[in-house]
């Protein structure tokens, strides 16, 4: 459990943590302070990475809506399909249809690159049988079925655009530059009002290190939580649990 909570740490918390290393170094040996209004840091710092945070909550909370529409349409769809006069054997095969429709889409959520034509696949094949069956199923059952379908390739293609589409790569970009430059700018300041001498030097990096460990992981936190769907972080959606064999 432990290795989940540690898991924001990375690469960008050593590289920021290590450039604020070397800037109290510099700071401490050239004696260089000057004092500026902090408020810069929120402008420049914190209101681009609360809005990143806030806009990948808001696509997780939208993922979540999706995949609960996508699971209980077809439930629904299912439902519908037992009410027909359609024989045990093929209410089996299409009980099978449903089920590697579900677990094939979720499992291409789960990876690194996602196969659209077999997701299109698997709903087509549903969409066949449907079509196939006409005999068995009743034209208003039918209806209903294809009407639902329609609805779970819609929360598919929502779920799809959530995860190709993230938080603007320009604005992370910009938000993970500053942060690594947040030294240059905090450390003097500090040293300013704390004064340089090995006591004062002491309490200023402790300030300046925590300072940039709290920005580097929120920024982390960002990072995992835009892409909900890999299991990787401790905010992502458990894709397990909305899999069933049998509805």
């Amino acid at each position: 459990m432990l290795n989940r909570y540690l898991i924001i740490i990375n690469n960008k918390t050593l590289i920021a943590l290590g450039i604020s290393i070397l800037v109290l170094f510099i700071a401490e040996k050239y004696s260089i302070d000057y004092e500026i209004d902090l408020t810069l840091i929120s402008i420049a710092i914190i209101f681009p990475l609360v809005f990143c945070i806030r806009s990948a909550f808001r696509r997780r909370e939208k993922a979540l809506e999706h995949l609960s529409q996508f699971r209980s349409n077809l439930r629904t769809i299912e439902h519908y399909v037992k009410m027909s006069k359609l024989s045990d054997e093929k209410l089996e095969n299409f009980s099978n249809l449903i089920i590697k429709l579900e677990t094939d889409f979720l499992d291409e959520l789960s990876k690194s690159t996602i196969d659209l034509k077999k997701i299109d696949k698997n709903t087509q094949g549903i969409f066949d049988f449907l079509k196939n069956n006409d005999e068995e199923i009743s034209g208003g059952i039918r209806q209903k079925a294809i009407r639902f379908l329609r609805d779970v390739s819609d929360g598919q293609d929502n779920l799809i655009a959530i995860y190709l589409h993230r938080t603007p790569i320009s604005l992370k970009a910009y938000c993970l530059i500053f942060i690594y430059l947040f030294p240059l700018v905090y450390t003097p300041t500090i040293i300013h009002k704390m004064g340089n001498d090995s006591d004062a030097m002491i309490l200023t990096s402790f300030v300046v290190l925590l300072s940039e460990f709290i920005l580097i992981s929120l920024y982390n936190i960002q990072d995992q939580m835009e892409y909900p769907f890999d299991d990787d972080g401790l905010d992502d959606i458990q894709l397990k649990k909305f899999k069933s064999d049998r509805f």
